[in-house]
């Protein structure tokens, strides 16, 4: 725990070292958009084939177990594909406050 790493993945992560420049926030917060998208979509396809193995399951009781268990990598790979999507949707949100701080808009309104 004495290493524990900092979570600036974000920016200049496509680059090769040495090479730098101004950051396009705008394709930034579009690749985190997109990406999140992909991980709602994967969530809804594998959530849709668990329910579709649940389905098999019920109709062809010789093969239950095979189908029982299709049915649970599925969900299991629903949850994961959730998991990324919420984590491209906090890198998305990271890197419209980061350009919004880069704009010189870094005023915190209390009241």
């Amino acid at each position: 725990m004495a290493e524990e790493a900092k979570h600036h993945h974000h920016l200049f992560h496509h680059k090769d070292k040495g090479e730098e420049g101004p950051v396009d926030y705008e394709k930034e917060i579009k690749h985190h958009k997109h990406l999140e998208q992909i991980g709602k979509l994967g969530t809804a396809a594998a959530g849709a084939y668990a329910l579709h193995e649940k389905h098999d399951a019920k109709k062809d009781p010789e093969h239950a177990h095979k189908h029982k268990i299709e049915e649970e990598i599925a969900a299991a790979a629903a949850v994961g594909a959730g998991g990324f999507a919420l984590h491209e949707h906090h890198d998305k949100k990271d890197a419209k406050k980061e350009e919004k701080e880069a704009e010189g808009g870094h005023h915190h309104h209390h009241f």
